[in-house]
């Protein structure tokens, strides 16, 4: 049924978990939204109407897309953690978001432990966790390494993003062929200013999550920032990391790493 779906995309846009989707999804939905004309504003639960899952949950997957009636006035983005296969993607153009390992690790630690419960160790114990932790995110990075060798894709990178938002936003849309109205895209970014995103997720919470909102760990927009894992790991804990991501992730998912400046240590 999804292979039937993924033919209509324009694009898709994948990442690892917690490695800042939800922010870029936001940007984009109260962007196109915006030029769209649409005449309500976007928020954490009607921004999939606009930008969905590839799936076919009824709120958040492609089933409500075009609630609005935009389909023909913006791109198809069908959004997806999935693991790489060419049979269920295709080849069709792919926007790949990455993430400093040691800022994603810290973050997947507290989804795993303070929003879905599903882990009870450690931290370090999280990190070498097979299941969750970076071995987990090395084969999804290894997998669409050599995936989009063989496809048109476009690679953002949370800290490029954070950076200059306006303009890593400006390249994703040239790259999905979209015209950019600057006044659209200024109103977007303010929209998705940390801050007020937090204060919105307290506010309304995450559709399908259930969770407690007043626990700050818990939330998805946790910090926000950059280098923030260095607030909860030790030396030798960075070491660790270093070392697991030299080891197990392939030369090429190492290079889709480089905008997130955490090349150095690994190759």
């Amino acid at each position: 049924m999804l292979m039937r779906y993924a033919l209509q995309a324009d694009s898709f846009l994948t990442s690892y978990p917690k490695s800042g989707r939800t922010w870029f999804r936001y940007l984009l939905s109260h962007y196109f939204a915006d030029v769209a004309g649409i005449g309500q504003a976007i928020d954490l639960h009607n921004m999939f109407s606009v930008v969905p899952n590839f799936d076919l949950d009824t709120e958040r997957g492609i089933p409500g897309f075009n609630k609005n009636g935009i389909e023909y006035t913006i791109p198809k983005i069908w959004v997806s953690h999935l693991h790489y296969r060419r049979t269920l993607f295709f080849n069709r153009p792919v926007i790949l978001m990455v993430r400093d390992p040691r800022d994603v690790v810290v973050s997947a630690y507290f989804h795993a432990t303070r929003h879905k419960h599903r882990f009870a160790g450690g931290l370090t114990e999280f990190v070498s966790d097979g299941e969750q932790g970076l071995p987990a995110m090395c084969r999804y990075l290894n997998g669409w390494a050599k995936g989009l060798s063989h496809r048109r894709h476009h690679i953002v990178s949370y800290e490029a993003l954070s950076r200059q938002t306006e303009v890593e936003t400006t390249a994703a849309l040239a790259f999905l062929g979209c015209a950019v109205e600057p006044e659209a895209l200024r109103r977007a970014v303010d929209a998705g200013r940390f801050e007020a995103m937090q204060e919105q997720e307290i506010a309304q919470g995450i559709p399908a999550h259930d969770y407690d909102r007043s626990d700050k760990e818990s939330l998805r927009m946790r910090r926000g920032r950059v280098g923030a894992f260095s607030e909860y790991m030790d030396p030798g804990l960075v070491g660790l990391v270093d070392d697991i991501c030299r080891r197990q992730l392939s030369s090429s998912a190492k290079r889709l790493l480089a905008p997130t400046g955490f090349v150095r240590p690994i190759v």
